[in-house]
């Protein structure tokens, strides 16, 4: 009873100090931004071609605070840039806020997009991604892959309005799977592996909720054993997801194996807090209508989908992201 009284007081505590790190940092990063909007806004009234006023006021700057950084010629021709974004649009303003400054300076020296610049202020809060991860994912485009792209599933029509609306959300067409030493006449099980063993960078390309649960997830049937290739458990929609890897273009079968793993999910593993297990298949390439026609009264919810790969790693990748057991501890998976 003590023991366990103890780790909720510990829980509790880390909790109530996790809540009050954000708390301070919201509120610095709020003044912290104000500022430099207001030195932007100085510098728009008085900067023009060929009077230094920047020069000069990084120099003046820096002699009267030697112990801050922040105040290059550089940063403030950022401050100038950034008051201009914000005048024209409040809503980015309000946005940026949730941001540290060296997020916003790449967000708005890589996107000239007023939509797209708030969607990755939006995702980049969202899911906590440290600088160079944004910077992997503005490379990777994966605007475009999450957001413009067309995709090929069925959730909407097989799941409840909003989970149905979410899982297409949260898909991309292509995945880019950033996977080193990955020869190049690899085989399936060659990239389920390097998948597992750089799971932290799937993660943060699958998106914002993943679990990660197993590979070769067995489930057993009639005496018989079948293996899903990975299996996930979503923690916003509340359910399992297996993806099937194809090193091929995509086939007509691969619908009627992965509707029976699905099944086998949701008869078997599933809890009944737990939502419908979706399938999702990642193959080389595809032709959409071949998928459609595939979909076709298939009751269970599937997405089809191509991956790349890339060897393109972010210099440090994030090492806050949790390992897969203490996401599974977190949510109460048991192998």
């Amino acid at each position: 009873m003590i023991e366990k009284s103890y780790k909720e007081i510990v829980v509790r505590i880390i909790d109530d100090i996790k809540n009050t790190q954000k708390s301070i940092f919201a509120g610095a990063n709020k003044d912290l931004l104000g500022l430099y909007y207001r030195i932007g806004e100085h510098i728009d009234k008085n900067a023009v071609y060929g009077n230094k006023f920047i020069d000069n006021l990084s120099m003046d700057l820096k002699i009267n605070f030697p112990n801050s950084k922040g105040f290059s010629s550089r940063n403030l021709r950022d401050m100038h840039k950034y008051y201009k974004i914000c005048k024209s649009d409040s809503i980015w303003q309000t946005a940026s806020a949730k941001l540290p400054w060296s997020h916003i300076v790449l967000i708005f020296h890589r996107i000239e997009d007023k939509a797209q610049r708030l969607w990755y202020i939006n995702e980049t809060a969202k899911a906590g991604w440290s600088y160079d991860t944004l910077a992997m994912q503005i490379k990777t485009d994966v605007y475009s892959r999450q957001v413009v792209n067309e995709k090929v599933n069925n959730y909407e029509l097989t799941l409840p309005e909003n989970t149905g609306k979410i899982a297409n959300e949260l898909m991309k067409d292509p995945y880019i799977l950033n996977l080193t030493s990955l020869d190049a006449d690899y085989v399936e099980r060659e990239l389920e592996n390097k998948m597992v063993e750089q799971i932290k960078t799937v993660l943060i390309e699958l998106g914002t909720g993943f679990s990660f649960v197993g590979s070769e997830y067995k489930v057993t049937l009639f005496d018989k054993d079948y293996y899903i290739d990975l299996l996930f458990y979503h923690t916003i929609l509340h359910c399992y997801i297996a993806v099937e890897l194809k090193n091929t273009e995509f086939k007509p079968e691969y619908i009627g194996k992965m509707n029976f793993y699905l099944t086998a999910l949701d008869e078997m593993v599933k809890s009944e807090k737990d939502e419908s297990s979706i399938g999702l298949i990642l193959c080389r390439d595809k032709n959409r209508l071949t998928v459609e026609y595939a979909l076709k009264d298939v009751n269970k919810p599937i997405g089809v989908s191509s991956y790349e790969i890339q060897k393109y790693l972010p210099k440090e990748l994030s090492d806050n992201l949790p390992s897969e057991e203490d996401i599974n501890l977190h949510i109460g998976i048991k192998d």
